[in-house]
């Protein structure tokens, strides 16, 4: 059986305070598998082949995510810039 992408996910990214925390909610939300080795390079590897992104994503508090952890909140959108790119142009992220 084909697991079912979910149409939308809301991440509420408000209280995020580390890249750690942010990769452990990301992990949660995105139902990565427990292997998730919590970086950049672990999110592109899940987001790319090992689970189905929802077809809507949004983020809230962004701007506190970005103003306590911006290399992570740059890295976060790039990846995301990056997958829509390559391999979903319909994918729609929003950061609120």
């Amino acid at each position: 059986m084909v697991p079912r992408m979910r149409a939308m996910v809301i991440i509420d990214v408000a209280s995020v305070a580390s890249e750690d925390e942010l990769h452990r909610l990301l992990q949660r939300e995105f139902d990565f598998p427990d292997f998730y080795g919590r970086n950049w390079a672990a999110f592109w590897d899940a987001i790319s082949g090992l689970v189905l992104i929802p077809e809507h994503v949004r983020f809230v508090g962004w701007k506190p995510l970005a103003e306590r952890v911006p290399d992570g909140a740059m890295m976060l959108a790039d990846c995301l810039d990056r997958y829509r790119e390559l391999y979903r142009p319909g994918l729609r992220v929003e950061y609120l």
